[in-house]
């Protein structure tokens, strides 16, 4: 998400940095191409004119042209306007009343709503220890109710029972009812959707509302739909009302228009997003990171929240025991290339880290792609156990079996073998290092050569 945006602007602003002085022309001439920026980025003109003249009042103010690094200045200034824009604090969720607490899903079909219905139980679950009890309005789209059973039993979570030809509003009713009787925490109530806004999904909404008193109402829309998402959120606000947003396939959104938007323009913050399509992919929604991240600033909290929630410490302890002691085998490879892969690959590492925009493209130009890990998992899954303890046994025929297995080159199997000495090598010196050190550098050696100190020509 903001992939272009954030390019653009980091563009704009090395210029800026790259001077020792700023004139008002230089500022004006920059703020000129930050609104192309966002215009390109599908923000909303409305909200582009006012983000640009609030910056320009204070970019043009005397302790920033007279300040010792006003390009640095400048981009701190759309930095805050930014982090303002989106809704400047992460907004929790609302549980004050009394449980059962009801979170009721509206959107459109199509938007990823029953998906993230399931999303969020399993996030409730797990991150607030909450008992949740999932039920399925949606009498319309076929299969809707059954799939949410599905997603229930995947994510562990209670669906309840479907009733044959029941309608929403008893549905709704039945769910609280249940959820009293039952000692259940919260209530996901997912909505029926259509493909299009009209009076029959919001007055059904609207009675579901009034049925349920939900503690929140939150509006699924689609990221890729850009400035149409804006509009819905809109319509939904004045006709049902709601109380926050989240924003689903923003990993497949480059622009990031609709985020920029939609909480100007609704007033209505974004509490979360979904990142990806495993029932695990939905994060709180961080204004303040995610102005650092289209500013190439990275985001080194969500980085740590990220490692602290997919390596268990006691396991990493172990690990480099084992390391120190030169017992690094092809196994303990394979547990951290799936920690990587957990935390989104590498590319979901380096679009944390601080100033990776440069590193970034040279992966891409180096042909480097998320496949990588999937692939080094798969050479060593090939491998029969006693080749996974002892890399000595690997000799020509045994790679070309593994190759086969793996849907792999032998090629392939020489770069992991490679890259596994590499990693021994440097173990046999880790009781130089101390445990902590090899503790915390440990992840930066399982990437593939030439990449471990950084890329090539970096």
């Amino acid at each position: 998400m903001f992939e272009s945006l954030s390019s653009r602007l980091g563009d704009v602003f090395e210029k800026l940095k790259r001077r020792g002085a700023l004139s008002e022309g230089d500022v004006t001439t920059a703020l000129r191409d930050v609104r192309v920026a966002l215009l390109e980025a599908d923000v909303a003109l409305s909200v582009v004119k006012q983000f640009i003249e609030q910056v320009k009042e204070r970019a043009l103010g005397a302790e920033v042209l007279k300040s010792i690094t006003p390009g640095q200045m400048v981009v701190k200034i759309v930095h805050d306007h930014l982090t303002e824009m989106l809704g400047s604090e992460a907004q929790a969720l609302n549980f004050a009343t009394s449980p059962p607490s009801a979170i009721m899903m509206v959107g459109l079909q199509g938007s990823g709503k029953t998906t993230t219905t399931a999303k969020l139980a399993l996030y409730l679950t797990n991150s607030h220890k909450k008992k949740v009890l999932m039920a399925s309005l949606d009498v319309h789209r076929p299969a809707a109710q059954e799939q949410l059973a599905v997603l229930g039993r995947e994510a562990g979570v209670e669906t309840l029972p479907v009733v044959i030809i029941e309608q929403p509003l008893a549905i709704a009713k039945r769910a609280m009812t249940t959820a009293r009787r039952e000692g259940y925490d919260v209530v996901l109530l997912d909505t029926a959707g259509r493909l299009h806004i009209d009076d029959e999904l919001m007055n059904e909404a609207a009675s579901v509302r009034d049925i349920a008193n939900p503690a929140e109402v939150l509006l699924v829309a689609d990221a890729l739909t850009g400035q149409d998402a804006v509009t819905l959120a809109s319509a939904f606000n004045e006709r049902v009302g709601i109380s926050g947003i989240v924003l689903t396939r923003v990993d497949g959104d480059g622009r990031g228009g609709a985020a920029l938007s939609m909480r100007n323009v609704t007033g209505k913050p974004i509490k979360l997003i979904g990142v990806g399509e495993k029932l695990a992919d939905l994060e709180v929604f961080h204004p303040d990171r995610i102005a650092s991240r289209i500013l190439g600033m990275g985001d080194v909290i969500s980085l740590v929240e990220k490692v602290s929630d997919s390596i268990d410490q006691e396991d990493a302890e172990k690990l480099a025991k084992k390391m120190i002691k030169g017992g690094f085998d092809f196994n303990d490879l394979a547990t951290q290339l799936g920690q990587m892969r957990k935390m989104g690959g590498m590319e979901g590492i380096l679009g944390m880290l601080p100033g990776v925009s440069k590193a970034q493209r040279q992966m891409a130009e180096a042909n480097i792609d998320e496949n990588l890990l999937i692939r080094q998992q798969a050479i060593i899954g090939s491998m029969t156990k006693a080749e996974r303890l002892n890399a000595k046994l690997l000799n020509g025929s045994r790679k070309r079996r593994i190759a086969g297995g793996s849907g792999t080159t032998v090629q392939d199997v020489n770069r992991v073998l490679k890259q596994f000495k590499q990693i021994s090598m440097m173990m046999k010196r880790a009781g130089k290092l101390g445990k902590k050190r090899l503790l915390r550098g440990g992840m930066q050696s399982m990437l593939p050569p030439g990449m471990g100190g950084g890329f090539p020509g970096a």
